[in-house]
């Protein structure tokens, strides 16, 4: 049991040492960026002073991470680093962390974790063979927990796209149907809401405005999300763009189709409801209310001493 809280304390703490990396590698400036902000404003600061205003994630943790990056990119494979690409751009984050930085981030958190674990376990009373899978399980935990964050994150993303993809396209069929070019109406919608759907619209009609053919860029969009809708969709409009069909009417039959598969979805997560009930009324409930009921009974049963007690 000891060992157990142990492995859950050590990750607990790597986990937000990760997500602090992480997070400060994605949203703070560079050196070289502040100074030219702070020398705009006429404030003379040396880079020493900079440096240390710095939260800490970005001065310690991040340049540890950039290095262990470095010798992860190494030694990995050309095919697991471009799955590791593909993966941070379904999670959303492929333009924040790069692949290398993630394996670096991977490597960090088993380093710490294990070494973590090495210290606690040689310094209590437990036996050597606890010791040697204690410690081996806090490598690989610490190894994996950055990969199940990242799992976890793709799923929530293509779940919030689900969700919101029928209303996006019901406004770009409006937006069609009223007279707007297809470009113009990704970019409406783009301006309505703020999700992850929204943003990759965005992403896409940049990508447009910078030159890129129109199924390019759909393509791409569909590719990082994985989201079956979603390439049914981006594959309609390509077609219907080549053969010269109307997009309206291609964008009508792609919207009413959505919303009856968010129907359809609904209705099947409310059929599945009371067998997900099952488990926790059989195990939870059930066992409490025959303690509540058959409790007493049983007490007056023994205290009578029909059964000899």
């Amino acid at each position: 049991m000891g060992g157990v809280l142990i492995i859950v304390g050590l990750l607990a703490v790597v986990g937000v040492v990760v997500l602090i990396a992480m997070r400060s590698r994605g949203s703070t400036q560079s050196v070289e960026d502040r100074l030219n902000e702070l020398a705009a404003l006429g404030q003379s600061v040396t880079l020493e002073e900079l440096e240390l205003s710095q939260p800490f994630g970005q001065r310690v943790i991040v340049p540890m991470v950039e290095a262990l990056s470095e010798v992860a990119q190494r030694f990995t494979p050309a095919n697991t680093l471009e799955s590791t690409r593909h993966k941070l751009a379904l999670a959303g984050i492929g333009h924040r962390v790069k692949a290398a930085q993630f394996l670096g981030y991977r490597v960090g958190a088993a380093l710490l974790l294990g070494v973590s674990s090495l210290l606690v376990v040689f310094a209590s009373d437990i036996p050597f063979g606890q010791r040697l899978l204690i410690i081996v399980v806090a490598f690989m935990m610490g190894y994996l927990l950055p990969s199940i964050w990242l799992g976890s994150k793709i799923s929530a993303r293509q779940e919030e796209i689900l969700k919101a993809l029928p209303d996006a396209l019901d406004l770009l069929t409006i937006c069609v149907e009223a007279g707007l070019g297809f470009d113009a109406s990704m970019q409406k919608v783009a301006e309505k809401w703020d999700n992850e759907l929204s943003r990759a619209f965005q992403r896409t009609v940049q990508e447009m405005q910078l030159g890129k053919l129109r199924r390019e860029a759909l393509r791409n969009m569909a590719a990082s999300m994985d989201v079956a809708d979603m390439t049914t969709f981006v594959a309609a409009i390509i077609q219907a763009d080549q053969l010269g069909v109307s997009m309206a009417k291609v964008m009508r039959i792609q919207s009413d189709t959505m919303r009856m598969k968010r129907r359809q979805r609904a209705e099947e997560k409310a059929r599945q409801a009371p067998v997900k009930m099952m488990l926790p009324l059989v195990f939870l409930i059930f066992p409490t209310i025959l303690i509540v009921l058959l409790g007493p009974a049983i007490l007056l049963i023994r205290d009578s001493g029909m059964f000899g007690g």
